[in-house]
């Protein structure tokens, strides 16, 4: 109560919360506007009858399954950051951006959105394509019309856009990261209504009880132990010998979890690539392609081993790769090296990169180790329950479970933050 109270007094504090929840009401009334032409019912029963859709309707806050403006969410938006992030590997002219200061930033961002749009356009293609294959009645009459389906794509683009503008808007004005913080509306926002229809399917049946209470205290348990693993640290001591800072000492930070959600994103992309063609090959004329989709279906499903353990393995090589790319000990090593510090133990240069490199992999067989845990454990829970009150796993999976993580924490230390600078500035 004492630190609401204190949040209330802070004028500057209190105005950027009242702007951020302004902006996330204005996305979930978008959520809730479908677009016209559009048969609700048949999409519906898709969304009910296909998991991996189910998934992905849960991820988008519900706004898949009313066929919204924001069909998509921000997941154009996201696959063109990481596409960036990449490129300054590969690309000299991207590194060199990335090293610029804000300015780079700034260009940097500015690519980003240019990519948003393209990206936007065939995710929102082969969206409607697939909704629409999936469904026993048409979802939109005439979708090979060009002059039905282009206004569709052009209108669930344009929300795509527009979400990634709102979620810069609460960076620059707000509180937390903009992006991340409607991620995490998005998936929260169905909890209450899902966990109502659980409950209420357990109050017709007292059986059905358990796997519910199971499954609350599984997804709790999940975010405890996230909680804790993302604060976890390696802490590497640093010395330094120059005249300046002579017998100073300070530390090296280096997550555990270095990758974050990336990987799981990264294997999800892949593991479910199969799944969508071969529902898409399902009503081809040829037998060949009408074997190869069955085949698919039933040995690459979600809920088959084969799924979880290619899902858990490609996590794990994703989280080597990804860091790889983003953690460079040769340049660390250089930067600690420039500032007079070295590692105790350890000489500078060289053998300080090849240090930093085996704590980080040890660091990533841990936290590939992890992250596949937390994507596999809330699918293999809904196998094995198998009851009504199996969908509430999957309401938060494990990369909903790191955003909401990843959110709160970040939330925490910026209202810590704005309280403490306005403690101090009562002393100024």
């Amino acid at each position: 109560m004492k630190k609401l109270k204190l949040i209330f007094e802070n004028k500057n504090l209190r105005s950027k919360i009242l702007y951020t929840l302004g902006i996330i009401f204005v996305y979930r009334l978008m959520a809730q506007v479908s677009i016209p032409g559009v048969n609700l019912a048949s999409l519906k029963a898709v969304f009910e009858q296909n998991q991996f859709l189910s998934i992905f309707s849960l991820l988008t806050g519900g706004s898949a399954e009313n066929f919204s403006i924001v069909l998509m969410g921000l997941g154009p938006y996201i696959n063109a950051s990481i596409i960036v992030q990449l490129l300054t590997v590969v690309i000299p002219k991207f590194e060199e951006l990335s090293k610029d200061g804000e300015q780079g930033r700034r260009k940097l961002n500015s690519i980003t959105r240019w990519l948003t749009l393209p990206l936007a356009l065939l995710q929102s293609y082969g969206t409607i394509l697939l909704l629409n294959s999936q469904a026993q009645l048409p979802i939109i009459e005439n979708i090979s019309d060009p002059s039905v389906i282009l206004p569709i794509m052009l209108s669930v683009s344009a929300g795509s856009v527009l979400l990634m503008w709102l979620g810069e808007q609460i960076s620059e004005n707000g509180l937390s990261n903009g992006v991340s913080l409607l991620i995490f509306t998005s998936i929260i926002s169905t909890v209450p209504t899902a966990l109502a229809q659980n409950l209420l399917v357990a109050s017709k049946d007292i059986t059905q009880l358990i796997p519910v209470i199971a499954i609350v205290l599984l997804t709790l348990g999940l975010i405890i132990a996230t909680v804790l693993f993302t604060d976890a640290y390696r802490r590497i001591p640093v010395a330094y010998a120059s005249k300046s800072a002579k017998g100073a000492m300070s530390e090296l930070p280096i997550k555990v979890n270095q990758a974050g959600m990336i990987p799981i994103i990264f294997a999800v992309s892949v593991v479910t690539f199969p799944t969508i063609a071969a529902q898409l090959m399902q009503n081809s004329a040829k037998p060949l392609l009408q074997d190869i989709s069955s085949a698919i279906l039933t040995y690459f499903s979600i809920d088959k081993p084969l799924y979880l353990i290619t899902l858990f393995l490609l996590i794990v090589g994703f989280t080597y790769f990804y860091v790889s790319i983003t953690f460079n000990t040769e340049k660390v090593a250089d930067n600690i090296q420039k500032r007079g510090g070295y590692i105790p133990g350890i000489r500078p240069g060289k053998e300080t990169a090849e240090y930093l490199h085996k704590v980080s992999h040890r660091l990533n067989f841990f936290g590939g180790l992890f992250i596949g845990g937390i994507a596999v454990i809330p699918i293999l829970a809904q196998n094995l329950i198998g009851t009504t009150g199996s969908q509430l796993p999957l309401l938060i999976s494990g990369a909903g479970i790191l955003i909401i993580v990843g959110v709160i924490l970040e939330l925490i230390r910026q209202v810590d933050t704005h309280l403490i600078n306005q403690d101090y500035s009562k002393f100024l």
